[in-house]
């Protein structure tokens, strides 16, 4: 299973983008993305697959500890 808190966290890193913008790329609220990061949920199944997306474009990759 991946740690989507996580690689939520080297995205933004990554890309030197806020949650704000994250949250408009995935197409879901700001507070949405703010609750995964702080591991309070997990995303759908639809905004993981974009994210997962974005994750393999930017060569990140992300242990699952």
């Amino acid at each position: 299973m991946k740690n989507y808190q996580k690689s939520l966290v080297e995205l933004r890193s990554k890309l030197d983008i806020s949650q704000e913008e994250l949250a408009r790329i995935l197409y879901v609220s700001i507070s949405s993305v703010n609750r995964w990061e702080n591991g309070r949920f997990e995303p759908t199944k639809i905004v993981k697959f974009r994210l997962d997306k974005l994750l393999e474009e930017n060569e990140i990759e992300v242990d699952d500890k």
